[in-house]
């Protein structure tokens, strides 16, 4: 009993605080709607209080919302036509009047429709969404729930982007997808504190989770944090939902006590703001308590829990639900058709804008075509001409090139011939020599001298060779490309541009000296290529470097 004048007190402390939060904001909204210059001024502040007041004063949320409904509808404001039944639409879901929350839905999603303000109707679906959990049709509810939070992704509202995310996790909860009701509720309170706000019902729908999953310790927290938020937030729905969650563990629990205390205050609070659903919710629970307690308050109880259910799903209620989903339906199926007809039409006019434009292009290609065709001779001799002279520019260039090579290259290849001849002397010599050997008899000298004139022959080819490989490297350069790949050795063709191209800047400079390093990867095979164009590429680039 202290316990629970403990917890009274801290509720009543709670909603003190939350009382006078709620006030200074309502406060200036209706200091807005007082000075408003303007009708539609006005009207965004009625269903500013409209939107505030749903939760919990709904007869002032219906109050206002009527009132925005019917000055828009006056002056054709469109955004009031659509944000004023959505929100209505979420109060009298509340109140349990679901064919009314259903029919202005509807009409507010209509009306959005066919002005392309699409981005105005995210309450309306969430009215229709909530009402669809409330009648059980799961995935009806999540299809318009995706649809909010699509739009609200959209357009960036964070607001409603949070509540059709916990809406989401409420439907999946009901199927009991546990982990998608779970990941979507984390999701919601992510998105719900981008705005600073914390939402009650979450908790609740954690709770049941955790319940679900056998966590009682877990799942009563939940419902209580769900309490302490409501009470703080003064949103009587939430404060409704919680007393009853909690009732109905402690009655599980077989604490009957317990139960009754807290079935008795969802009762109360859920009769302050007209909520039919957790109405007949406290009432059933409060029947099922005193049924073995007190047979005539256990009746009592019974009868008020068929009256709330009589209002909200009685045969009256569910026909004209049932009425209003069927409208709804024919008019997405009129929509549907309308769009399927208007497409085709614009793919008929297409189809005839396309044959029109194929025939003038057709038009404007023949006669391009016939002056190309006249164009491309006179262009191929043009070419031919072209091909003619670059290739005597290039044959010019290469002897132009040679001619600055000459002087050089004949000091490079005397350089050669000197070792040769030099050698030569020095071979009649030795020859000379060893035939006076010969005659004395000193095979020991002999073999000597035939040692020396092996050295001097290898000596003698080597810079022949050398010698060869210049005048080849200049012949080869000098010659007129025949535009045939053959398979060439890259390593000895860059060897030779490389001794070419140091033997031109030598004639230039005769001052210019350099050591030729070269690193070839001895297993490159050879590689189908046009020689010379290869070489005079290499020549360029190395004179460049």
């Amino acid at each position: 009993m202290i316990r629970r004048l403990r917890l009274c007190i801290f509720f009543l402390f709670l909603s003190i605080i939350a009382f006078g939060q709620t006030g200074d904001v309502v406060n200036s909204i209706r200091h807005d709607l007082y000075t408003a210059r303007d009708d539609t001024s006005k009207i965004n502040a009625q269903i500013r209080l409209c939107l505030l007041y749903r939760l919990g004063n709904t007869d002032s949320a219906i109050y206002y919302g009527l009132k925005a409904l019917k000055a828009s509808e006056k002056i054709n404001y469109l955004r009031g036509q659509i944000e004023a039944p959505g929100f209505l639409a979420i109060t009298m879901e509340q109140l349990g009047d679901l064919p009314q929350a259903l029919e202005m839905a509807f009409k507010a999603l209509q009306i959005a429709k066919e002005n392309n303000l699409e981005n105005l109707s995210t309450a309306a679906l969430n009215a229709i969404g909530e009402t669809y959990i409330i009648l059980k049709d799961y995935p009806k509810a999540i299809y318009y729930f995706e649809q909010q939070k699509a739009l609200d992704l959209k357009f960036e509202n964070e607001e409603s982007a949070a509540y059709a995310l916990f809406d989401l996790g409420n439907a999946y909860n009901e199927m009991n997808k546990l982990d998608s009701a779970y990941y979507y509720e984390q999701e919601a309170i992510k998105s719900f504190a981008k705005i600073g706000r914390k939402e009650p019902i979450v908790y609740k729908i954690l709770g049941d989770v955790a319940l679900k999953k056998g966590d009682k310790r877990s799942a009563l927290t939940q419902y209580q944090r769900c309490l302490r938020i409501a009470i703080a937030n003064n949103e009587s729905r939430a404060t409704a939902f919680a007393y009853n969650k909690i009732a109905a563990f402690y009655k599980n629990e077989n604490q009957p006590d317990s139960a009754i205390y807290y079935a008795d205050k969802g009762l109360s609070e859920s009769k302050v703001i007209g909520k039919k659903l957790t109405s007949m919710e406290a009432a059933e629970l409060l029947s099922e308590l005193y049924e073995q307690k007190n047979p005539k308050e256990a009746l009592r109880y019974l009868k008020m829990a068929n009256f709330y259910r009589e209002s909200l799903f009685g045969t009256n209620n569910i026909n004209a639900i049932q009425t209003l989903i069927s409208q709804e339906e024919k008019h997405q199926k009129e929509i549907e058709a309308n769009r399927a007809r208007y497409q085709n039409r614009l793919r008929l006019y297409a189809l005839f804008a396309g044959f029109g434009v194929l025939l003038m292009v057709a038009l404007i290609l023949y006669r391009s075509n016939r002056q190309k065709q006249k164009a491309n001779k006179v262009l191929e001799n043009t070419l031919k001409d072209l091909k003619s002279t670059q290739t005597q520019l290039i044959q010019s260039e290469k002897m132009a090139s040679l001619g600055e090579l000459t002087a050089g290259i004949a000091h490079e290849i005397q350089n050669p011939l000197n070792f040769v001849n030099n050698f030569s002397d020095v071979n009649t010599e030795l020859l000379d020599e060893m035939q006076d050997e010969i005659a004395k008899g000193d095979l020991e000298e002999v073999k000597a001298i035939a040692i020396d004139l092996k050295e001097n022959e290898k000596k003698i080819n080597m810079h022949g060779k050398r010698a060869d490989a210049i005048v080849r490297g200049m012949l080869q350069h000098s010659r007129t490309s025949s535009g045939q790949k053959e398979p060439t050795d890259l390593n000895a063709l860059a060897d030779e541009y490389l001794r070419l191209a140091y033997h031109g800047l030598r004639a230039k400079d005769k001052e210019f000296n350099a050591e030729l390093i070269t690193q070839f990867d001895d297993k490159l095979p050879k590689v189908n290529v046009i020689p010379q164009d290869i070489g005079r590429v290499l020549l360029n680039v190395i004179n460049n470097a």
